[in-house]
């Protein structure tokens, strides 16, 4: 009688090869995409470079989805369950590495490619500590003007500035707390404008913040500008940094 130890396996050694380089393909495509983000903030690479890993690591991570797929469709056909399960595994880690990728592309496509939002875009608050810094980015120091303010105007019409029923006095401070509260660097303050850089933590992208306060008959009014240095398109960022800000200064 034939012993089952010697009976080979259904497949021979195929759906075994397809999982490991699945396997392989996501790890290389997980490590190229990982590190896309830090190498440019270390300074160790371009942005253009830094895209072009993700853009790599996004397809190597659709070429380990497809043999994950057809590992499991090979294994669960020769009922070789454990390479199927590898398959099954590596196509759901792929869904989860390019959902956010995917969200971000997907919302770039929905708002408009503008970098400088402000509540006042009639006299947005202007830079002054960090005019120099941005000279030195690809983006203007200057607000762009009438044809952001457009796009702006019917993308993010709920930005409105906040009064604060409290005194100049603590009104700076309450500003200056919640600016210490999301880990920004304070810049400066001048005229009443306080200034600030928020950093984003994967790239490290640098956006600017100037906050104005002005003495109204019912309190204090904020207003907020956040702009991007690099990039034409912020992909809703410094709307969303606005809107988070002035509500959660509202509730101080």
């Amino acid at each position: 009688m034939r012993s089952k130890i010697n009976t080979p396996r259904r497949g021979g050694k195929w759906p075994l090869i397809t999982a490991w380089l699945g396997v392989i393909l996501l790890i290389v495509s997980g490590v190229l995409m990982a590190a896309a983000g830090p190498a440019y903030k270390a300074e160790w690479i371009e942005l253009g470079t830094s895209f072009t890993w993700l853009r790599q690591g996004a397809q190597m991570a659709v070429g380990a989805a497809v043999l994950g797929l057809i590992t499991l469709i090979i294994g669960g056909v020769l009922r070789r369950w454990r390479p199927a399960l590898v398959g099954a595994l590596i196509s759901l880690a792929v869904v989860a590495m390019i959902a956010v990728p995917m969200q971000l592309k997907q919302r770039a496509n929905t708002v408009p490619p503008i970098h400088d939002i402000t509540t006042d875009m009639n006299n947005p608050p202007a830079f002054t500590a960090l005019a120099a810094a941005r000279k030195e980015a690809p983006n203007e120091v200057d607000y762009p003007g009438a044809d952001t303010a457009r796009q702006q105007k019917a993308a993010y019409p709920q930005l409105k500035p906040v009064v604060l029923d409290m005194s100049m006095t603590q009104a700076r401070e309450a500003v200056k707390a919640v600016i210490k509260a999301r880990g920004w660097e304070l810049a400066g303050t001048t005229n009443n404008v306080i200034e600030a850089t928020a950093t984003t933590l994967w790239f490290g992208f640098k956006d600017d913040v100037a906050i104005r306060l002005a003495e109204t008959p019912n309190g204090v009014q904020v207003d907020m500008r956040s702009a991007s240095r690099v990039g034409k398109s912020d992909v809703g960022t410094n709307a969303e940094r606005i809107q988070a800000f002035l509500e959660d200064l509202a509730t101080r």
